[in-house]
């Protein structure tokens, strides 16, 4: 499937918290609970527009407060209120709000590899432990982003958050 296009002057970026072996799930639920993770995202994309599939969004089973929720599924019947369902990830670009400057992919694992071949900016948090878990976040493939930001976060399981940008 191709990515679709990308409109001009919008943002597209991908939000992800990993275990270091690359785990972002395990059996429906984000096998973690990080506080100043949690708020680091809630920061990061409010006001914006956030982009997740069906599972992703049944494993937090609401939109999420101040933000524009789109929720992927071919399920012309399916139901997620307070959200706009798209059929895949052009249609979900072609509904975000005209005035979106910064559209967020923030999972599952197929939309992350789908988002990430016209991703513009990587928020990628990495939890500093392996955990099991079977879902997981495709390698960023670093001949083509460049991290631009690294810090270090100590909690009840320390991360590093660093930002990626796509080199032009």
């Amino acid at each position: 499937m191709v990515a679709g296009k990308k409109r001009p002057g919008m943002v597209i970026s991908l939000i992800v918290a990993m275990a270091s072996n690359r785990v972002i799930g395990n059996r429906g639920e984000i096998p973690w609970k990080i506080p100043s993770e949690l708020r680091l995202f809630r920061s990061i994309t409010m006001g914006h527009t956030v982009v997740m599939g069906r599972k992703t969004y049944e494993s937090i089973g609401y939109a999420l407060p101040n933000r524009t929720n789109i929720v992927l599924t071919s399920n012309e019947r399916y139901r997620a209120p307070g959200c706009i369902l798209a059929r895949d990830l052009p249609s979900a670009i072609e509904v975000c709000p005209e005035v979106e400057n910064e559209l967020f992919v923030c999972g599952g694992e197929q939309l992350y590899k789908e988002a990430l071949l016209i991703a513009d900016r990587i928020y990628l948090s990495v939890i500093h432990r392996e955990i099991a878990g079977d879902v997981f976040f495709p390698e960023v493939p670093l001949t083509e982003f460049q991290r631009i930001r690294s810090e270090y976060h100590e909690d009840i399981l320390p991360y590093t958050l660093s930002i990626y940008e796509r080199i032009s």
